[in-house]
């Protein structure tokens, strides 16, 4: 789905200037929501988006809106900017938080959907996806009002279902044994040595992974909905298959 994809040069340079960001590891300044980045061009383009690693911009490296920038910029607000119409800046500003979170859903309800679930967990997702892709197309008071924690529910129950019964499937046709206890959602492995361990399809939903040591590790069809990578290292894994793995997973672990 290609309006799930970040399309920056179809956008007002959003996350640029709605969001705020605490100088640290991630960015080299402190920055207040609502006020344009240093960097950011008056066409809306970062000026110095081929050298943001080396210059500490980590943060802007492992973002990413899942197409919600452009979405506001062209559907939600018709194309005039917070440039061209300043009043509408502060509603622009609080919309795009709630569509990215309505596209991340729409993106990991798209790759449930892959995982061929059984018939009455097809028509749940089916069913929520259009909900939530309705959602997408409101006005921004329409937005605005969405009760995100009660979608997420939705969304998070569906997921799980679709998770066990996939990793389930694979578990079997492959004789893959359980993983070790600590090995589970939620759990804390910050730092963890996991060189070379079957994780194939393990439930590590939620699990924080910081700094964790996974080189060489099978992570085939393991669900890592939400798992914290960041400085994970993830050279040589074979993560194939995973589940709900998305880009600013990736782009926060080394690989």
């Amino acid at each position: 789905m290609r309006r799930l994809e970040a399309d920056c040069s179809q956008c007002f340079g959003l996350c640029c200037v709605a969001l705020p960001f605490a100088r640290s590891a991630d960015f080299p300044v402190d920055k207040p929501g609502g006020e344009p980045c240093r960097n950011l061009l008056a066409d809306h383009r970062c000026g110095i988006h081929d050298r943001l690693l080396e210059g500490g911009w980590r943060g802007c490296v492992t973002f990413d809106c899942f197409g919600a920038g452009q979405q506001v910029s062209q559907v939600t607000f018709g194309g005039v900017s917070w440039r061209e119409a300043p009043a509408t800046a502060p509603m622009m500003y609080a919309v795009l938080p709630v569509m990215r979170q309505l596209h991340e859903m729409l993106a990991h309800l798209r790759d449930a959907l892959a995982l061929e679930p059984d018939e009455a967990t097809r028509h749940g997702l089916t069913a929520v996806a259009d909900e939530v892709s309705a959602a997408t197309d409101g006005t921004p008071d329409e937005l605005l009002a969405v009760d995100l924690v009660a979608v997420r529910s939705r969304v998070g129950g569906l997921l799980r279902t679709v998770s066990a019964s996939a990793r389930e499937r694979r578990r079997s046709r492959h004789g893959i044994p359980k993983p070790p206890r600590r090995v589970r959602a939620g759990a804390d492995l910050v730092a963890a040595d996991l060189r070379g361990q079957d994780l194939r399809a393990a439930d590590l939903r939620g699990a924080l992974l910081i700094a964790a040591d996974l080189r060489d590790a099978d992570l085939r069809w393991a669900d890592l909905l939400g798992a914290d990578l960041r400085d994970a290292d993830l050279r040589g894994a074979r993560l194939d298959g995973a589940l709900f793995l998305t880009r600013p997973q990736l782009a926060a672990a080394r690989t």
